[in-house]
């Protein structure tokens, strides 16, 4: 059976400021996407939150970039933000970038993260999203997933995962994309994931079995709307066992808690702490980043979950790590490399400052 996988989230309004999700808005999600599962556009649905945003995980047979299913989100993303300007939530459609929909949310906004695959007599899935960070987040996580035996002992002794995969690279300044092939690419492609400010990894493929894997979002809300609207605050879908790594594997990751961009205001490098989906409010510095992830076995479509990962106490050591990064970046204040690069400020006021200065730069002798 395919089965189409879509994940779409948005910043419709926080509360309070950026930190959290009325549940108001999650009740509106899930009334907005009832009747189509009842006409059966959508075979079944989970609307939940990250932070301050609002995730419509659907499952549909209509196949990725699928225009109903697009207006579906948009229309629920709208619906969602009339009622949190009602209650004067904050940010209220902060990243609905478009005046009306046309024909996909791509580029209007919207974090997109899709995939269409053949069900398994066992298919468990994993979606991980993040709050406060940018779609580069998961370059090292899919790295370790995937390419890493140090991580994923699997791609060692199990026999149906030796030959490794493929990773489709998107450049999202330049608008160009590139696959490479793990184990025998993996220095070239390291040299574009270590950039993850320009080069996200948008989806793995097992080689022998050229089935999807996992997919991410790599919409950079900047580039959109060519000012700072809010960080893009990821999602990526990873399918798990069998030929595809362990979901222990695919957690593992997580443990080591790596640095991102995003944080306050999109301008601060922060760790990413793994959170139960109760604690994934950002409220210190508005932050540090946060990941949650929610597991799912599919059963015809169906979402039997989910189940909270990262609720479990073998993450407690990678949250305390996490909280002591945040005390050492938050001491550099408004230097780096706490706070991002120039290169990358260019969305802040940063234009405005060196305008205002140009005439007073002089060469040096």
């Amino acid at each position: 059976m395919d089965i189409t996988l879509s994940v779409i989230k948005a910043d419709i309004g926080g509360y309070v400021g950026h930190s959290s999700m009325h549940p108001a808005l999650i009740e509106k999600g899930q009334e907005c996407l009832e009747p189509a599962k009842r006409d059966g556009l959508l075979i079944d649905f989970h609307v939940t939150r990250a932070g301050d945003d609002l995730q419509l995980i659907m499952t549909h047979q209509n196949g990725v970039d699928n225009e109903q299913i697009h207006r579906l989100a948009w229309d629920t993303f709208e619906a969602g933000t009339k009622l949190a300007r009602e209650m004067k939530l904050y940010g209220a459609g902060q990243d609905l970038l478009a005046d009306a929909f046309a024909g996909t949310v791509k580029g209007m906004g919207p974090g997109v993260a899709e995939m269409t695959f053949t069900e398994r007599a066992s298919e468990p899935v994993l979606i991980f999203m993040a709050d406060k960070t940018a779609s580069g987040a998961w370059n090292l996580p899919l790295y370790k997933i995937f390419a890493d035996p140090f991580n994923t002992i699997g791609l060692v002794i199990a026999e149906n995962m030796h030959k490794g995969f493929s990773f489709e690279v998107h450049d999202v300044k330049g608008h160009k994309k590139i696959t490479f092939n793990a184990p025998e690419e993996i220095y070239d492609m390291l040299i574009f994931l270590g950039t993850p400010s320009r080069y996200a990894v948008k989806a793995v493929y097992h080689r022998e079995m050229n089935d999807v894997a996992a997919v991410s979002s790599t919409q950079r809300l900047s580039l959109i709307a060519g000012r700072y609207v809010g960080k893009d605050d990821p999602v990526c879908i990873v399918r798990s066992q069998g030929y595809l790594p362990a979901v222990g594997e695919v957690l593992e990751p997580f443990t080591q808690p790596h640095i991102v961009e995003g944080w306050m205001r999109g301008s601060h490098h922060g760790p990413l702490m793994p959170v139960s989906l109760r604690d994934c409010n950002p409220s210190r510095f508005d932050g540090p980043p946060r990941v949650w992830a929610a597991g799912f076995q599919l059963c015809n479509g169906k979402l039997i979950g989910p189940r909270d990962m990262f609720d479990d106490p073998s993450f407690d050591e990678a949250r305390r790590r996490a909280n002591v990064l945040a005390d050492w970046l938050r001491m550099h204040g408004p230097f780096e490399p706490h706070r991002l690069p120039l290169e990358e400020m260019e969305y802040t006021t940063m234009p405005q400052v060196m305008k205002k200065l140009e005439g007073r730069f002089t060469e040096l002798e």
